[in-house]
């Protein structure tokens, strides 16, 4: 991994996320997710981190002489040690991933997602875990998918506090 996620000691079970920002060449920035910590590295590049469980969108994007060469979002719950997860660049150790798309047509659709999470007043970090895997299925595969209602919200709320 770079230097600087190598360099930074891990707090307890925090999720590492190194950010990087290069005018129109690589942007790599956290969508949202409710960051614990931050650590400036230089004037291009961060770490940020996060707690055991919650959720974030990792965007990454990079470009050259020729034009778009990255676009992808990833979906991330944050794990606690010891706990199964998958390996993600530039994200340690790691996390469960919930949706995982590259492509600029199919991300900026999770990006409209996103947006219109966000106009019904619910912060997308709090989404149902399932609402990401199916929208990461079927965006995946070009299909409609359903669109996240406050109603769904609401019982994923209370299956959450019935699961706790």
């Amino acid at each position: 991994m770079t230097a600087g996620l190598r360099a930074i000691s891990q707090p307890g079970d925090h999720t590492l996320v190194e950010l990087t920002w290069r005018e129109k060449r690589i942007e790599y920035r956290i969508r949202f997710g409710c960051i614990v910590d931050e650590q400036r590295l230089d004037r291009h590049r961060r770490i940020v981190s996060f707690a055991p469980g919650s959720v974030f969108a990792f965007v990454r994007w990079a470009a050259n002489e020729y034009g778009t060469i990255i676009s992808r979002i990833d979906i991330v719950r944050s794990v606690r040690s010891g706990e199964p997860n998958q390996t993600l660049p530039f994200v340690r150790p790691g996390g469960d991933i919930l949706l995982r798309i590259s492509g600029w047509p199919k991300v900026e659709r999770v990006l409209d997602a996103i947006d219109a999470i966000e106009a019904l007043g619910i912060d997308p970090a709090d989404v149902a875990p399932e609402h990401w895997r199916h929208l990461s299925h079927r965006i995946s595969v070009n299909e409609p998918f359903r669109v996240y209602s406050t109603a769904q919200h609401r019982a994923w709320l209370r299956r959450r506090e019935v699961l706790r």
